[in-house]
């Protein structure tokens, strides 16, 4: 009989979990049963005064009873357990090492065989690649240097981060690992935040990277999240292909890379906005690294106040790329959220000229399908303009969306004709 705690469910809180669904929120718990050692009585006590320290291995069982799989708990987080395995816990944790090789193997395989080694992928995308909390990039550099930055984002994945780093050294190979795990998220789940070389390094830590014939610096130190925005390399080449000899707006562009796709296809002119300064200044160092100058312009401003000024001064673009920061952090901002991303499209409708092309997302979990698609109806109406969807995207192949776990279908692109 296994001597690892036992987390056990209110009723029906495990449709979920038998769906796929990989975390156990606090509130589903019923109590805990565990033991100090093999030879002491077990407890049962609720799940706030369980002596569990955060990062053990606990098996969850439904309330009657029934096995559902192992996991890492973390008693001051709301997420109380994330599921590992499916494997009792003995078995699980007889051989550590060997378990996340694979996991990591699997994941770094089914993306070689996607995109070969040479291109700059999500390797790993914690839940939905069954490696909770734990995030890795791959950025191929042009010098032929590969890096990967990682970001343990909870205990599941804090718990394994020797066997994690291990098995991605025997896997990829890469010339230097840089941790950046300095996200909020870490924080809630009591751990502190974490950033520096975990091996290799490099002399400049703005490497230079190619997606689709163009190049971009990443700044893999202090850029957004990991330094570039991965999951939108396919919509990026999709959106170009509309932009060829076209009048171009890209709406919060970070790095600038929707910009520069369109300036790559042949656009007659790109406006790149931003509202961070230094964004701004990276785009332009990324215009310059491409030759774009003469049909680029980067510009620092707020988009809402720019896309009023641009319809009062009666300004018109033949394509307009929206692809803000999520305005939805959590559940209870969505109405919020629904009248940002609301107002931003329906002034991008208004400047469209007519059988434009709109490129419109939202990278929100909370913010989903049903919202997304909602919003652009309403925001079509009000702008009286006539809105065909041509193709619906989400992220890139390297970002598997898990069945049972919808949070990992957290992006929504929509190709759309304005009329």
């Amino acid at each position: 009989m296994s001597s690892f705690a036992r987390v056990f469910l209110n009723a029906k809180e495990e449709r979920d979990l038998l769906l796929g669904e990989p975390w156990v929120f606090d509130n589903e718990i019923s109590h805990i049963k565990y033991r100090f050692d093999d030879g002491a009585e077990w407890l049962r006590k609720p799940l706030k005064e369980a002596e569990v320290p955060a990062g053990s291995g606990v098996e969850v069982y439904t309330k009657a009873g029934g096995f559902i799989g192992t996991g890492i708990i973390n008693p001051h987080s709301k997420i109380a357990v994330r599921l590992i395995g499916t494997a009792y816990a003995d078995k699980l944790f007889s051989d550590t090492r060997t378990y996340w090789e694979k996991r990591i193997f699997d994941a770094v395989n089914i993306r070689r065989a996607r995109y070969g080694d040479g291109v700059s992928c999500r390797l790993i995308f914690a839940e939905a690649d069954f490696v909770p909390g734990f995030i890795c990039e791959r950025y191929c550099a042009i010098d032929g240097n590969t890096y990967l930055v990682v970001q343990f984002l909870a205990f599941a994945a804090e718990r394994f981060r020797a066997e994690i780093i291990q098995a991605l050294e025997k896997c990829v190979k890469p010339t230097g690992i840089y941790e950046r795990s300095d996200a909020d998220v870490r924080e809630k789940e009591g751990l502190v935040s974490a950033k520096g070389w975990i091996s290799g390094g490099c002399a400049d830590e703005r490497i230079i990277i190619e997606e689709n014939g163009v190049q971009f610096y990443v700044d893999i130190v202090s850029g957004q999240k990991t330094g570039f925005f991965l999951d939108q390399k396919e919509n990026r080449r999709a959106a170009a292909s509309f932009c060829r000899g076209k009048r171009v707006l890209d709406a919060c562009t970070h790095t600038g890379a929707f910009a520069l796709n369109a300036a790559k296809a042949g656009a007659r002119e790109v406006i790149a906005v931003d509202i961070s300064a230094d964004a701004v200044e990276l785009v332009e160092k990324n215009i310059r690294l491409n030759g774009f100058q003469e049909n680029v312009k980067a510009v620092c401003a707020d988009i809402f106040d720019l896309l009023k000024k641009y319809e009062a001064d009666g300004e018109k673009f033949d394509v307009i790329i929206l692809d803000p920061p999520a305005f939805a952090k959590n559940a209870r901002s969505i109405q919020k959220a629904y009248g940002g991303y609301k107002e931003i499209n329906l002034r991008a409708m208004r400047l469209l000229n007519a059988g434009g092309i709109l490129v419109t997302c939202s990278c929100s979990h909370f913010f989903d399908a049903h919202y997304f698609y909602d919003m652009l109806t309403r925001a079509a109406s009000d702008s009286h303009r006539r809105v065909q969807i041509l193709e619906k995207r989400g992220a890139a192949a390297d970002h598997p969306v898990l069945l049972g776990y919808p949070k990992s279908e957290y992006l929504k692109c929509a190709i759309c004709r304005v009329m």
